[in-house]
């Protein structure tokens, strides 16, 4: 993803055109399900919400490592895939 086109899109609070759900794993899949753990669509909605330019990521993997909640609680996830086969299919895919 181009951090850019994401920081101008954080700005613009811009709104999905439409969603579907995730038909089999991927990295991004792992991260929309981390994203949607914490109470967010995704990382263009976590940026609008929180002002922030930056998500915490595992190095190793690229996964999301630490998200704040709505209530600025703190979410913290493993290094390795916790996106089980039986919840892929209750990940949301939103499309810009």
């Amino acid at each position: 993803k181009n951090s850019d086109v994401l920081g101008a899109m954080a700005k613009a609070d811009i709104k999905p055109k439409s969603v579907h759900h995730a038909k089999k794993w991927s990295d991004d899949v792992e991260n929309l399900y981390r994203f949607q753990q914490a109470g967010y669509r995704d990382e263009v909605e976590y940026k609008q919400v929180k002002q922030v330019d930056m998500v915490e990521c595992w190095p190793e993997t690229g996964f999301v490592k630490k998200l704040q909640r709505r209530d600025n609680t703190f979410y913290y996830y493993n290094k390795q895939r916790e996106c089980e086969d039986q919840e892929v299919h209750k990940v949301k895919v939103y499309v810009y």
